[in-house]
């Protein structure tokens, strides 16, 4: 089995993921899962995937992450999981797409106007 490659995005972050048959490995940006993603949360959405298909211990994973926030990233890194489970085996899809985790999340930052203080907020009015 060659090395399956695909692409996840959430917000502005967006991540690469490698899967290669090995022992359960997750490198992601040359580190350590547990030192990339100190948080528990994090560690579970990116292992989510793994788990549900049982795959957590059959693949080793390579993952290059930029852009957004660490929260932004792990999910992007779990969106590209998702979809690399799919392409091993078609029957992953069925597990995965009812826990949502086959959706690209399409919510971006709304824009900040001319004339206000922020994307929805106004300046504070005076009445002088």
């Amino acid at each position: 089995m060659e090395v399956i490659h695909k692409i996840g995005r959430r917000k502005t972050a967006v991540a690469r993921v490698y899967l290669a048959p090995g022992s359960g490995n997750i490198t992601i940006n040359k580190r350590e899962l547990n030192n990339y993603f100190t948080t528990g949360t994090l560690q579970y959405k990116v292992n989510q995937p793994l788990v549900m298909t049982e795959n957590d211990k059959n693949f080793d994973i390579k993952v290059n992450v930029y852009g957004g926030g660490i929260t932004g990233q792990a999910e992007a890194v779990r969106l590209a999981l998702s979809r690399a489970m799919c392409e091993l085996d078609a029957e992953n899809r069925l597990i995965l797409k009812p826990e949502g985790l086959l959706t690209r999340d399409p919510r971006m930052v709304e824009r900040k106007k001319f004339g206000q203080k922020k994307a929805r907020k106004k300046f504070q009015f005076s009445k002088r």
